[in-house]
């Protein structure tokens, strides 16, 4: 599994943001996919996790309602829609997989990794 997100940008709080994250590997098949995002002194905290079929998905508390996790096994991408943007959702989002079908919320559980992108939220 090779995972590149995209997406990341400056915005302004209210706004909305599309992150992407493309799998060129060959194992995105079967994989509960997530997201987690990591602030500068903070812990590495999960924001969402969808599985396989795409039919059921998992939030964190500080996002619910407000970001949306989807993906297109067609094309080995996940996708998170970030609407309402709030300064404190400034941070680096990384896209992560877990291979098989149980849920995890923990980071420390997925076992692929992509490289991160900036998401940026001014006031």
């Amino acid at each position: 599994v090779q995972l590149q997100a995209s997406g990341g940008g400056l915005v302004q709080a209210g706004d909305s943001l599309r992150l992407s994250c493309a799998d060129s590997g060959r194992t995105f098949s079967g994989n509960v996919m997530g997201w987690f995002r990591q602030a500068p002194g903070k812990e590495r905290e999960f924001v969402a996790a969808i599985n396989w079929s795409g039919d059921v998905s998992h939030y964190g508390d500080s996002v619910e309602g407000r970001f949306t996790i989807s993906r297109d096994n067609a094309k080995s991408t996940v996708y998170l829609q970030m609407n309402r943007l709030e300064p404190e959702d400034t941070a680096v989002y990384y896209c992560a997989a877990r291979r098989g079908t149980s849920y995890a919320f923990q980071w420390t559980l997925y076992h692929y990794w992509g490289q991160g992108t900036q998401v940026t939220v001014s006031s």
